[in-house]
């Protein structure tokens, strides 16, 4: 895809010419190539881009194109602002760079497209294309082409006499009405504002003939070449989309002119190698019938016929010709290379053996270099190893040294606690055996008092029950005494 396409001077002389003579091809258009994104970061990217838009443009003034249209590509995020110097140094590399128009021919411009609006786009507004032109000095080989349906998609409302007007007006005084070449006539599958490139069939979309009308019929810029870009039914347009865009521009000529009878168009029509125009070739009514459409569409078809036609009997013509000569050229070098041979095999052995020499000598010197170098760094790299081994040592030592002392003062410590508790123990068991001593005094001085409490208790008793038994018995023996000498007495009486 990268891969310009090449074209010898006389193939874009012959096209040239039948597109000068032909009644109704007077324009074409080219369209740069898909790739090119003049905005890319990757700088391999954008200078694959400029080569190829100078190829483009090269090939669009040798054809005497009116204009190559250009997708100047997508910053990916970056933003427009960072991007636009990039921009306007490819645009003066390619316009400078280019090979020249043929004498006579009139320069073709670069037209830049407007964006719909995706992602990182640049174009996406009429500000941007400002700019753009702006960063270019205003270079007038620098020109736009609007996409209706782009223009839709970024939202542009453009379907009102009143949309177009303040859309015309911004055109002219940002860029200027002049640099404006053509239009891409699209509907869209997007709504207003949608931001994606989808083109439809003219009134299957969400523009139709009522929101191009407008547009495409102001005075202003009615006179323009409009390309259809429309998908058809997979192959592009067809004759139904021609009739389909004529009857736009009937309509739109319409709204202005106020007229019922047929709108016409004051230019000739105009077929692209892009694509199909709206007008016929007799300036003219413009048709609304099939068999209009079916006439242009006849004479592209000529027309592309008598091209290859023209290009079949030139290379017919020429390649007998070419092919002697290239012969002749061949047989002349090989005669040439066959004489020159010996001659050259000697050289190049001589200039050989001298290189091999001076490789060997600067070999030897890089190697004696080489070897000084290590020498150089090993012992460089030892006395860093020494340094670094005796540093670490010391280190070490340090390290080793702190650590017996914290060792030692570790076995202190241990040692005062051992000390201390040794101390503590013996401490606590003297407290026991006071504590113990103390506890049996006092058992043995309670048990002691016990002991005297209970003889005392137990001779008191002893006295008491002595007492008692005394009394008892006294007492046992008076009333013993007193029975008996009642006993006596009753006897007494009974005898």
């Amino acid at each position: 895809m990268w891969k310009p396409s090449q074209y010898a001077p006389e193939v874009l002389a012959n096209y040239r010419e039948a597109q000068a003579n032909h009644p109704s091809i007077t324009d074409t258009f080219c369209h740069a190539t898909y790739l090119i994104n003049l905005a890319s970061p990757d700088p391999a990217l954008y200078q694959k881009s400029v080569d190829c838009l100078i190829s483009n443009l090269s090939v669009g003034r040798g054809m005497a194109s009116s204009g190559v249209v250009l997708h100047v590509g997508s910053h990916l995020g970056a933003g427009f602002e960072t991007v636009i110097k990039q921009i306007s140094e490819a645009f003066e590399r390619a316009l400078d760079t280019a090979e020249p128009a043929p004498p006579g021919v009139k320069d073709c411009p670069i037209l830049i497209e407007n964006a719909a609006g995706t992602g990182g786009t640049v174009g996406r507004s009429l500000d941007e294309i400002q700019a753009l032109i702006d960063a270019c000095g205003g270079d007038e080989r620098l020109g736009i082409c609007i996409d209706t349906q782009h223009l839709w998609a970024s939202g542009v409302d453009y379907s009102t006499i009143a949309g177009t007007n303040a859309l015309v007006k911004e055109i002219d005084d940002r860029i200027g009405i002049s640099r404006l070449r053509c239009f891409h006539l699209n509907d869209s599958k997007i709504e207003l504002g949608g931001n994606r490139d989808r083109h439809a069939n003219i009134d299957e979309g969400t523009i139709g003939t009522k929101g191009l009308a407008p547009l495409v019929g102001h005075p202003q810029i009615r006179d323009l070449p409009l390309l259809l870009e429309v998908p058809g039914s997979g192959d592009g347009p067809r004759a139904e989309d021609v009739i389909a865009a004529r009857k736009v521009v009937e309509v739109g000529m319409k709204l202005y002119d106020g007229s019922s009878k047929s709108a016409t168009r004051p230019g000739k029509g105009k077929i692209t190698k892009e694509n199909a125009t709206m007008e016929n070739a007799n300036e003219g009514d413009i048709h609304t019938t099939k068999e209009a459409a079916s006439d242009a569409v006849s004479d592209t078809i000529e027309a592309v016929k008598d091209f290859a036609a023209n290009e079949i009997a030139v290379v017919k013509r020429e390649v007998p010709k070419q092919v002697a000569a290239v012969k002749k050229v061949a047989a002349e070098e090989i005669a040439v290379v066959k004489k020159e041979l010996p001659k050259k095999i000697a050289a190049v052995k001589k200039t050989a053996t001298k290189k091999i020499a001076a490789v060997k000598k600067s070999a030897a010197k890089k190697s004696t270099a080489v070897k000084k170098s290590a020498a150089k760094k090993s012992s460089s790299a030892k006395k860093t190893v020494a340094k670094k081994t005796g540093v670490a040592k010391k280190s070490a030592a340090k390290k080793s040294a702190a650590v017996k002392k914290t060792v030692k003062s570790a076995a202190k410590k241990s040692s005062a606690m051992k000390k201390s508790a040794a101390k503590k123990s013996t401490a606590a068991k003297k407290t026991v055996a006071k504590k113990t001593g103390v506890a049996k005094k006092s058992a043995a001085k309670k048990i002691v008092a016990a002991k005297k409490s209970v003889a005392k208790k137990s001779t008191a008793v002893k006295k008491s029950a002595a007492k008692k038994s005394t009394a008892a018995k006294k007492t046992v023996a008076k009333k013993s005494t007193a029975a008996k000498k009642t006993a006596a007495k009753k006897n007494a009486t009974r005898k």
